[in-house]
């Protein structure tokens, strides 16, 4: 190395490795995990290297002024042509892999040919993992036209005929363009628009071996057998993986589907069966009917497999879910709830389901929590199978899923946004549908904390400078991948509560999706699309104009700071964007159209003490009584946005909280400190300002402020304890059991019912035995020690779990317990809660085989590997491993996990979030700087960066401040 460069420093150095001195094994030389700096380094360039790039930058600058300036000119292969004005630029293709010039330049295909119908006959080989098929596309030319273009990802295309309205089929050849994912046909005479014609493609790939396309899966069944399955996940662009196609959303076509199979098999695709034919050579080959609507092809779906099902026929339709044999007896819950809300959906849009049959399968190895593919829906086996003694908690979570994938079938499969760029009318409104869903349905699941949590986690990421507007340009499959995070889902879900809330009557909002959906059945929209079709139906003397405000709410990223203001009986709102990083930030005059709500201390709970005021412009006021003690905005949380109330307004609403814990909602309770949190995080408000308003917390019984109150503290637990501020860290756990001990004692260890109260429990208590307070530890271990000598017949509650599994891990003997029991356990959510409780180890060389088992996905299945790592970042000494971790298998993880799709953003986010120095921020700007194409321009590493900044600034300027005041 020269002396004028210096390596990226493990995160280990940079730490410091004093924990590692604590335990011999830690540092045993036989360990298999060697710790290495990372491979790439950070250049420290000499004197003469930055002389020799000043030149090079002023003669480049030269250059470009000089290009500027010239008179209206286009440059193009030929040189400068003509003026501007009437030439436009040429474009350069590409080279196909024959050598040929590939007849496309764009990502986006050309609009000049429409699929009308596909055929797909396909023939998996599940023995050697291989597949081939045949795909005969009919076409209608909309525009004259010398090419056809279309998609296809790792296909090898043997033969390939096409076939002009009536006339003969004939060979030509294929041109494809890899980086794309293209491939395209030209021809000499121009297709005529009004034309039909038929491309024929034979092909052959091997299975996928990631997540993605038409991929290879196993489990072991009840004897121990492997057993091999095929199935599909083709959202957002990997139909392409599986058969060749026009593989963007707006160009929906109807499907014709034919699997061969093996006898002891089941294929499943979208549509019922229509006929099985015997082969000569014994293989069995399923049709199924022809889709009854056209469908976007990351809609298409397949499986084969030995599942078994269990049916049920709901208004027509044959709703059935499968499940690998062994756990039948779990399907029964998840049958019983797609029933109910089939049901509560046919009724709400006014429009029945329209396909004959709705399956939902639980595949024993994918990624996804679920995919909506319309009529063959598929799942986690987390995410759909319910033990019988589960406790409600569990069952939240699989209602919770299949609300969201059944809300699908309307809005996604019905009425398609017309490009990624508004995945948010999919994902958002499948969000706030399964909220509403619930809540009308199935209201003992008490779904409402759980939609309040997630509102607020969504504020937290989209205050960030590298989040991104509802509705964005994208172009790139990185880009359309970096679409599915919670501004898609909960903040599109937020603002569509928000509107809900806002506008007059109770069913307005109602009548408006109905009409969107009626209005656009089988098509595809944009954004604007779904609030004229709001506007039209405005019954109210307001005329109130939905485009116009929600606009504001999409078009731009972040959200609004409102802050408040009184004097005398005039109180002023102002507006801002609330931006934590402003540094480098662009600048501009953000404005949101704003639904104020506010109660005050005369009225402050129900329904009907709720006014509203419309900021529309950087400032406004109304008047309140100057009597009024106190206001607070923003009634249940139900707009997105935070609230600064002042020095003045906080010590009133902090005084009446501790006066009257129950003068406000919970909803608003919980408001307030994730609220104040953000603004210390802003640096609006001191730090003692925010102990300041917690000092009710020690009245504070209901789940939504405990928790919330729980995790900001715990954020800024894991800070000081990454930092090794062992003594604030110390300090914070003594704060933490001084406020809620009290509330941590009360609990039971005992089966509970009422979800909420399981909600809560399972925070305090988990809370509690994660700083080792005596009382916690000793019940969890007695727990597990029960557990274990009933053979697992002694059931611990299903919300305690994690608590007792987490404390089992501790214990050498125990967790090797604890591993066995993962290896038998039948049940996968007991079985997920076994891997975080194993992952929770200090144990350096447990630490490292679990992250390697995972990746290699033989014990533990990789699509667990972002919880692993998750689970391993809340300890110091995973932490660490885990940073590493990524940093040597970078590679490896993006084979299986796409680039910047949302299992690797969760791996970015847990593995640099709590970084808060600059030796971190350099070694993580290094680090991914390096990668360029393999991953450096993802918004999930903007983001990781951003954080760190964000954890630096925010511990230079409160560490002194929290050693005076703990």
């Amino acid at each position: 190395m020269d002396e004028d460069e210096e390596d990226c420093e493990s995160s280990a150095r940079l730490l410091g490795m004093s924990f590692m001195n604590r335990s011999s094994a830690h540092r045993s030389t036989s360990s298999p995990y060697t710790r290495q700096s990372p491979p790439s380094s950070c250049p420290r360039p000499s004197t003469r290297t930055i002389v020799v790039c000043v030149l090079f930058l002023v003669i480049v600058a030269s250059m470009t002024m000089v290009l500027y300036f010239l008179p209206g000119c286009t440059f193009t292969k030929t040189g400068c042509v003509k003026p501007n004005k009437t030439t436009p630029s040429e474009p350069v293709y590409p080279v196909s892999t024959n050598g040929e010039l590939f007849p496309w330049a764009q990502y986006r295909l050309p609009r000049s040919i429409r699929p009308l119908s596909y055929n797909l006959d396909l023939n998996p080989k599940l023995e050697d993992m291989t597949f081939s098929g045949r795909t005969v596309i009919k076409m209608s030319v909309l525009h004259n036209t010398k090419r056809i273009v279309l998609h296809s990802a790792s296909l090898n295309i043997s033969k390939a005929t096409f076939k002009l309205s009536d006339g003969e089929a004939k060979d030509v050849t294929i041109l494809e363009y890899k980086p794309r994912q293209q491939i395209a046909v030209k021809f000499s005479d121009e297709l005529k628009a009004g034309q039909f014609c038929v491309l024929t493609l034979d092909y052959s790939a091997s299975l996928s071996h990631s997540y993605s396309g038409f991929y290879n899966s196993s489990y072991s069944d009840k004897d121990g057998q492997r057993r091999v399955l095929a199935a599909t996940q083709f959202e957002p662009l990997s139909a392409r993986k599986a058969f060749p196609c026009f593989d963007e959303p707006d160009f929906k076509a109807t499907f014709v589907i034919k699997i061969t199979r093996k006898p002891n098999y089941t294929a499943l695709s979208n549509m019922p069966l229509a006929k099985t034919t015997q082969l000569p050579n014994g293989l069995m080959k399923d049709e199924f009917e022809k889709t009854s609507v056209n469908m976007s092809t990351y809609l298409v779906a397949f499986i084969v497999a030995n599942f078994t099902p269990i049916s049920k026929n709901v208004s027509g339709t044959l709703v059935s879910v499968y499940s690998v044999p062994e756990k039948k007896e779990h399907t029964d819950y998840a049958l019983d709830t797609a029933s109910k809300l089939l049901e509560f959906y046919n009724g709400f849009f006014e429009i029945n389901y329209p396909l004959k049959k709705l399956d939902l399968v639980a595949i024993p190895d994918f990624l996804a929590g679920a995919m909506e593919n319309w009529g063959l829906i598929t799942f986690r086996e987390t995410s759909l199978l319910v033990d019988k003694l589960s406790s409600p908690l569990e069952k939240q979570v699989v209602a919770s899923v299949v609300a969201h994938e059944l809300a699908h079938q309307w809005f996604g499969n019905l009425v398609t946004m017309s490009w990624w760029n508004d995945l948010w009318l999919n994902e958002g409104f499948a969000t706030y549908m399964q909220y509403t869903s619930l809540q009308a349905v199935f209201p003992q699941l008490d779904i409402g904390n759980l939609f309040l949590a997630v509102r607020f986690r969504a504020l937290d990421k989209d205050a960030l400078n590298s989040s991104h507007a509802v509705s964005t340009n994208v172009n790139t499959p990185e880009q359309v991948e970096e679409m599915f995070d919670s501004v898609s889902y909960e903040k599109g879900a937020s603002i569509l509560l928000m509107l809900n809330a806002f506008l007059p009557g109770d069913q307005q909002f109602r009548k408006g999706i109905i009409r969107y959906l009626r209005q656009f059945t089988g098509l595809n929209t944009n954004t604007d699309d779904l609030w004229n079709s709001l506007t039209q139906v405005d019954v109210s003397t307001q005329h109130l104009n939905v485009s116009e405000m929600m606009t504001s709410w999409t078009s731009q990223k972040g959200f609004p700071l409102v802050t408040v203001s009184r004097k005398g009986d005039e109180v002023t709102v102002t507006q801002e964007h609330f931006l934590l990083t402003s540094d480098n930030a662009t600048h501009t005059s953000s404005l949101w159209n704003i639904p104020v709500t506010y109660v005050n201390d005369s009225c402050s709970l129900a329904p009907e003490c709720k006014q509203v005021f419309t900021l529309k412009t950087e400032s406004g006021s109304f008047k309140q009584p100057e009597s009024i003690k106190w206001l607070k905005m923003n009634y249940k949380n139900t707009g997105f946005y935070i609230v600064h109330y002042g020095d003045e307004g906080w010590n009133a609403i902090g005084q009446a909280l501790s006066n009257n814990v129950s003068v406000l909602t919970q909803e608003d309770r919980a408001s307030l400190i994730h609220n104040i949190f953000a603004l210390s995080r802003l640096g609006r408000v001191s730090f003692d300002r925010v102990l300041n308003l917690l000092n009710y917390i020690s009245n504070e019984t209901e789940t939504s402020p405990v928790t919330e109150a729980l995790l900001q503290l715990n954020n800024i637990l894991q800070l000081l304890d990454k930092r090794q501020e062992q003594i604030l860290v110390a300090r914070m756990k003594n704060y933490i059991l001084q406020k809620f001990g009290s509330l941590m004692n009360k609990q039971t260890w005992e089966e509970e019912e009422n979800v909420s109260k399981q909600e809560l429990r399972s925070a305090l208590l988990e809370t509690a035995c994660n700083l080792n307070e005596e009382n916690c530890v000793q019940h969890a271990k007695a727990l597990f020690k029960q557990y274990v000598d009933s053979n697992g017949t002694s059931r611990i509650p299903g919300d305690l779990q994690q608590t007792v599994f987490n404390v089992a891990a501790q214990s050498n003997d125990d967790w090797e317990t604890l591993l066995t029991a993962y290896g038998q356990v039948n049940y996968n959510a007991e079985k997920r809660k076994m891997l975080r409780g194993l992952a929770s180890t200090h144990d350096a060389r447990r630490i490292v085989s679990i992250l390697l088992l995972s990746l290699s996905g033989d014990i533990i299945q990789t699509q667990e590997l972002p919880l692993v790592v998750n689970t391993l970042c809340k300890e110091i000494p995973g932490y660490l491993f885990a940073w590493d971790f990524v940093q040597e298998h970078w590679d490896k993880l993006i084979e299986k996990f796409p680039v910047g799709s949302f299992p690797l953003q969760a791996i970015i986010k847990s593995t640099t979030s709590q970084f808060s120095t600059q030796a971190h921020f350099d070694q993580v700007q290094c680090f991914f700087s390096g990668l360029k194409e393999r991953g450096s321009q993802m918004r999930s590493v903007q983001e990781a960066l951003e954080t760190i900044r964000l954890n630096q600034r925010w511990m230079n300027k409160n560490l002194s401040v929290l050693r005076k005041l703990l």
